[in-house]
């Protein structure tokens, strides 16, 4: 989405977020960017640690359920 700005496109969007907020703003404003994208990826990081979590246990259970099958099928 951003990928063509390039530069100068980004320095004209500091300077009209510099008129628009005003510079005792910007700072405020910058922070909260930061710390809302340091939650995101701090939850992002939850989630997919809980889906391996799962996935793992899940992969237990199968290889428990296969060495059981087989120990049936050996009885046969």
């Amino acid at each position: 989405m951003f990928s063509n700005i390039g530069i100068p496109g980004l320095i004209l969007l500091l300077v009209i977020a510099l008129i628009i907020f005003g510079p005792k703003k910007l700072p405020e404003i910058g922070k909260a960017v930061g710390q809302t994208l340091s939650e995101f990826k701090k939850s992002a990081k939850e989630l997919t640690s809980d889906a391996v979590e799962e996935i793992e246990e899940v992969k237990k259970e199968v290889k428990e359920h296969k060495e059981e099958v087989i120990e049936i099928a050996k009885k046969s």
